[in-house]
């Protein structure tokens, strides 16, 4: 049975608790701020624990403002490995989910998803919940790091109700894993402020402000500056796309530990000239940095879904990257941009190079992407999901 919100005027308003270990700017943050803020407009009771979100990525609680949102933040949930830390955080939410006699509580990233779904099931929470948003185990990994990430997961998915993913490919590595069963799983694709790129038009005085020729052809790249984002390949393709089109410039959005490496990279090399570091830009202006691009890259490693091929196929561009985890749910090879095997840069190149030079091919691909975006990435959407799947859980647990 379909539970709308609707049907909660007749029920008690539930009480849900969002956990996640740190709120930068980051996708996993985005949408587990738009499902608290659907959540908290579908009249229940919402609120985010989090650890601190240092580091040069930003904190997106200072970027998006929601004054009605109850935010706790416990100092001891860090994102690296720390046993003491990771007991005191343990502890602490047993304690606080046990004073507030949440309905729900609905876990976000891997080391809160573990401590946080534990926590829950100590503290005798009715509807525990976990979304995976990218995994920790992965080929690129250490196998012991992956074991322990593996069993860590199958521990704490025994107390889940249910397990969301933001793309089905998360769902198949994690059955194939045996962390659980394929019944504890559903995809609920991430929401996203699609509005603003859908309807964004490109700035003559941003793109003379960052340095980029009017006429220019330019990638776009959108991702954090760390390992496993891809960049080594970036600035491998890079060149090799100005030898076919000489005056194409590379744009990159984001910022990161590799932000100095990757200046001195294109320095060496010879077109420093052509590529333009945005810096970190606040999420209500990505759009308008995302549609001075003419092709998005994403050619990262590791992944989840990618929001920023969510988002640049909402701003009408094709995009390119590697047919790993969810992004081959998103970049549909020559209908959407083209998606290739991993570290296949060659590809990516002459993909690049064709939809560059062939104006009618690079804008059916953009509207095939944003007909897929409005289909299935709407935030409200999202949050409406969500909630029906919580109140299916209390239902069968004859809790509502």
């Amino acid at each position: 049975m379909s539970i709308t919100y609707a049907t909660m005027e007749n029920q008690k308003k539930i009480s849900i608790c969002h956990v996640i270990t740190r709120m930068i700017v980051g996708g996993a943050q985005e949408n587990t701020l738009f499902s608290c803020i659907g959540q908290l407009r579908a009249g229940c009771r919402v609120v985010l624990v989090t650890g601190p979100s240092p580091g040069p990525e930003g904190e997106l609680l200072s970027r998006i403002s929601v004054p009605e949102l109850e935010v706790v933040t416990i100092d001891e949930m860090v994102r690296e490995i720390s046993p003491l830390k990771d007991f005191t955080a343990y502890c602490k939410l047993k304690k606080y989910f046990r004073e507030q006699k949440f309905d729900v509580v609905h876990t976000h990233s891997s080391k809160a998803g573990i401590i946080g779904r534990l926590a829950a099931k100590a503290a005798k929470v009715p509807c525990i919940v976990h979304t995976v948003h990218g995994q920790a185990f992965h080929e690129y990994e250490k196998p012991w790091k992956n074991f322990i990430y593996k069993f860590s997961e199958y521990i704490a998915a025994k107390p889940s109700d249910r397990i969301y993913a933001v793309a089905q490919a998360m769902i198949d590595q994690c059955i194939k894993a045996r962390i659980a069963p394929a019944e504890k799983y559903q995809v609920v694709y991430s929401g996203m402020d699609i509005e603003a790129f859908l309807n964004v038009r490109r700035s003559a005085d941003l793109r003379r402000s960052l340095g980029i020729p009017a006429d220019a052809k330019v990638i776009v790249t959108l991702a954090r500056l760390f390992e496993l984002k891809g960049y080594d390949d970036v600035l491998k393709g890079f060149p090799e796309v100005m030898k076919k089109i000489p005056d194409v410039h590379l744009l990159i959005i984001g910022d990161g530990i590799l932000r100095e490496s990757l200046e001195q990279e294109a320095l060496d090399k010879g077109f420093a000239d052509h590529v333009h570091f945005a810096g970190l830009v606040s999420p209500d202006k990505v759009p308008e940095y995302l549609i001075q691009g003419d092709i998005l890259w994403h050619l990262s490693l590791r992944e989840g879904l990618p929001r920023s091929v969510v988002q640049a196929l909402a701003c009408g561009l094709p995009a390119c990257g590697y047919q790993l985890d969810g992004t081959p749910e998103v970049i549909h090879h020559n209908v959407t941009g083209c998606c290739v095997p991993a570290r296949d840069v060659a590809s990516i190149v002459n993909g690049t190079i064709e939809f560059l030079l062939d104006k009618e091919l690079a804008q059916k691909a953009g509207a095939a992407g944003r007909a897929l975006v409005r289909e299935r990435f709407d935030k409200e959407r999202m949050a409406k999901i969500l909630l029906e799947d919580y109140l299916s859980v209390l239902q069968r647990k004859n809790l509502i």
